[in-house]
């Protein structure tokens, strides 16, 4: 039987706590004890982008970091980008602009396109084809993708005008 240690953690704004087995995954931890399912498990291996999330900011691949790791840290989701029902404008974008189809890269790409906004809120197409590079889509092709995300910064741009 696996020990089990606690983790406390910020989760989207809240503070939360969870015993969770040693040597358990970030990925794992949030979907089975902590709830949140919006990170997806594609590859376990940091290689397909698809449980991507913020940790203290910083895009960080859930499925190669230990959960235990993460005391006192910021952990950011896909589900913690809605606000009081009110959708984030780069679910938004990915919503209009067709960019989900199977919708299980979905939350990656919109965490990967978060952090690059978040230091780079007027991207080029170039920027926001590398910073997505990380994730892996089998269905929409990308294009819709990229189109999402400089559709998404030109809102966030004209907002802030």
């Amino acid at each position: 039987m696996a020990k089990k240690v606690p983790v406390e953690l910020t989760l989207n704004g809240e503070e939360r706590a969870e015993f969770v087995e040693s040597g358990s995954t970030l990925l794992n931890a949030l979907r089975e004890r902590f709830g949140d399912t919006s990170p997806k498990g594609g590859c376990h291996q940091g290689t397909c982008g698809a449980c991507s999330v913020l940790i203290d900011g910083e895009l960080t691949l859930s499925c190669l970091v230990l959960a235990e790791s993460c005391r006192d840290r910021q952990i950011v989701t896909t589900a913690g980008l809605t606000r009081e029902g009110v959708m984030h404008p780069l679910q938004r974008a990915f919503l209009d602009g067709f960019a989900a189809q199977c919708g299980f890269c979905t939350p990656g790409m919109i965490m990967a396109a978060k952090a690059l906004l978040d230091t780079t809120p007027d991207p080029s197409r170039e920027e926001v084809i590398e910073a997505l590079s990380g994730n892996i889509c089998r269905c929409t092709g990308y294009e819709p993708i990229i189109q999402a995300v400089l559709s998404a910064a030109r809102a966030n741009t004209l907002n802030m005008a």
